[in-house]
């Protein structure tokens, strides 16, 4: 799909195919392989994530929220504004962007990840140990892609400039625009927040922390492109003059930007086309996440280490897609118009409300 604002940073999914590791494997001291020497280093480091900063292994805040840093750090990033993309000056310059409005929030994980880095003595470069950890970080939960990993990002030399990471208020025009500016389609932005399927909401209401986005919080399937779908109801202590944000069922939120981006014309049947077909979801979503993951660089200056990243678990076999209980297919509001939205049955029972994602 054709899109403007290309830059060289902001890379075609054809120039990721050119970048392809060696065929001759390479022993590392553990007992792992590797294409490139230089990968064995990630190993025990991936093993020291695992262990330490996602608990064993777990899908939990601590992920949700290394998979939101790895966004807010790359997508600082304007061919005309400026900014490192995905460069760790989240983390280098943490008390410039930190302060951000739109990074609202977004402290607690870059100090984690910030003593992590010290007490550890890692030697990558932070913009390397951010999209690392969200990459691994996402292997961790059931029906996740493999994210492709490219190692050497140099150190960051500046802050990001504010005003380039979109809002949860913001209109579908100012983050289309915002995206296209740096290189990503209205499909590519769909297949970005396919994030939101293992993620909760802390600062949209701060009263109501660890509030997810869909019912299967600890999955990436496809239940928040269902459930964003679904009719809700004004979701309380917002406090944003702008719009209300909105729920299809208790203890789970809505943010107004995914409501909107679900039903607009442009990104409307991208959306709708993710429901049923998983295999597709893992593929966009790794696709644009890599493309994410490269901005400010040529990826052929970087080297691929993705046999470092674990192989998420499949789905369970009673996985979705489904509707939430007590509802049927005349709570769901499709704005596609050239395909009927798919036939869903409800899981049985009554209503429920959905469990808050609990802190690490």
């Amino acid at each position: 799909m054709a899109y403007k604002g290309f830059v060289a940073a902001a890379l075609t999914l054809a120039t990721l195919s050119n970048a392809k590791p060696l065929n001759r494997r390479v022993a590392c001291g553990d007992g792992n392989t590797a294409s490139n020497e230089v990968c064995c280093q990630l190993f025990p480091l991936v093993d020291l994530i695992q262990s330490e900063l996602f608990d064993g292994g777990e899908c939990g805040e601590e992920v949700h929220e290394s998979l939101r840093l790895t966004f807010h750090d790359a997508i600082g990033f304007s061919p005309t504004a400026g900014g490192g993309g995905a460069d760790g000056s989240i983390i280098t310059f943490a008390d410039t962007e930190t302060a951000f409005h739109a990074n609202g929030g977004i402290d607690e994980i870059v100090g984690v990840q910030a003593q992590f880095i010290s007490d550890h003595n890692v030697t990558i470069s932070p913009g390397d140990f951010i999209q690392l950890a969200g990459a691994v970080g996402v292997s961790n939960c059931g029906g996740a892609p493999r994210i492709p990993f490219f190692f050497g990002r140099p150190a960051p030399k500046a802050a990001s400039p504010d005003g380039l990471i979109p809002e949860p208020f913001d209109s579908v025009d100012k983050i289309l625009a915002r995206f296209s500016d740096a290189g990503f389609s209205p499909a590519e932005v769909v297949a970005l927040l396919a994030s939101h399927s293992v993620a909760a909401a802390d600062n949209v209401d701060p009263t109501i922390p660890g509030t997810p986005f869909d019912s299967t919080p600890s999955l990436f399937d496809s239940q928040f492109f269902v459930e964003v779908l679904m009719k809700g109801t004004a979701f309380p202590g917002t406090g944003n003059n702008e719009g209300e944000a909105k729920s299809p069922a208790a203890g789970e939120i809505r943010i107004e930007s995914d409501e909107l981006l679900a039903r607009d014309s442009r990104t409307a049947c991208e959306w709708q086309s993710f429901v049923d077909n998983h295999s597709k979801l893992m593929s966009a979503f790794s696709d644009a996440m890599v493309k994410l993951s490269v901005l400010g660089h040529d990826i052929n200056d970087l080297v691929d280490c993705s046999e470092v990243i674990p192989q998420a678990q499949p789905l369970p076999d009673n996985a979705g897609p489904h509707l939430l209980p007590a509802t049927s297919l005349d709570d769901i509001e499709a704005s596609c118009d050239s395909t009927p939205f798919p036939s869903l049955t409800a899981l049985p029972g009554p209503a429920t409300s959905i469990p808050p994602v609990p802190p690490s």
